[in-house]
């Protein structure tokens, strides 16, 4: 992730979880169906890298279901990290914090399960996809990697209807407009693609297996096992 981006983020690191429920429809249902494919990782201590990590919400979910699980939570932004630790140390969850960006080479494996949630979409193209075969590389035989994002419609013309439902339910949430005008001031760097897109460079990355969960217009989550 860029720089100039991960301080977009660290300036409103505090209020980062109210701010993303008002700004992601549905939020829980997208979180209850990645946490639960998470899941399917090995063991019941588990090793786990949260790329994107910013301010743990993803690695506290998965905490709850897992007490011995281990968590390497990687962000640029030192702010959103500082307030994962006070989080996961409320609640005595297993964790290390690595300051770095996302085009860094990544903490060495093997991990059981890998997980993101709305971030990887921030890099140039060509660079998400180089990071699927470096998850690749840092999983385990038969890890999961499991991916939350934001993407783009399958052909251009849809993603005006994707930003009209978007605008939409914002709206029907009450969400402050400060708050959707400083959204939409980060999603100019924003770089995502189609979930096509994303299941084809899965498959080039050498995972085994790969689908789509969940979809509702712009927010997608999906799973590929190595």
């Amino acid at each position: 992730m860029a720089l100039h981006v991960s301080r977009l983020f660290g300036e409103d690191a505090a209020r980062f979880d109210r701010d993303r429920a008002g700004l992601v429809p549905h939020l829980h249902a997208l979180y209850d169906v990645a946490v639960e494919l998470a899941l399917r990782g090995q063991g019941t201590a588990p090793r786990v890298l949260d790329l994107g990590a910013g301010t743990g919400l993803f690695s506290g979910e998965l905490a709850t279901h897992l007490p011995d699980v281990s968590i390497d939570l990687l962000d640029a932004s030192g702010e959103m990290l500082e307030v994962a630790a006070r989080s996961l140390d409320l609640y005595a969850v297993k964790h290390t914090l690595v300051e770095r960006d996302l085009c860094a080479p990544l903490p060495e494996g093997p991990y059981d399960i890998v997980v993101s949630s709305l971030a990887i979409h921030h890099l140039p193209v060509p660079e998400q996809a180089g990071l699927y075969r470096r998850v690749r590389e840092v999983l385990r035989p038969g890890g999961v990697f499991v991916h939350a994002e934001q993407v783009a419609a399958a052909v251009p013309e849809l993603d005006a209807l994707y930003e009209e439902f978007w605008l939409r339910e914002v709206r029907e949430a009450q969400t402050p407009q400060e708050t959707v005008d400083k959204a939409r001031r980060r999603m100019a760097y924003d770089r995502p693609v189609s979930v096509a897109t994303h299941l084809e460079w899965l498959a080039e990355a050498g995972f085994r297996s790969a689908d789509c969960f969940y979809k509702r217009f712009r927010f997608a989550v999906l799973a590929a096992w190595r």
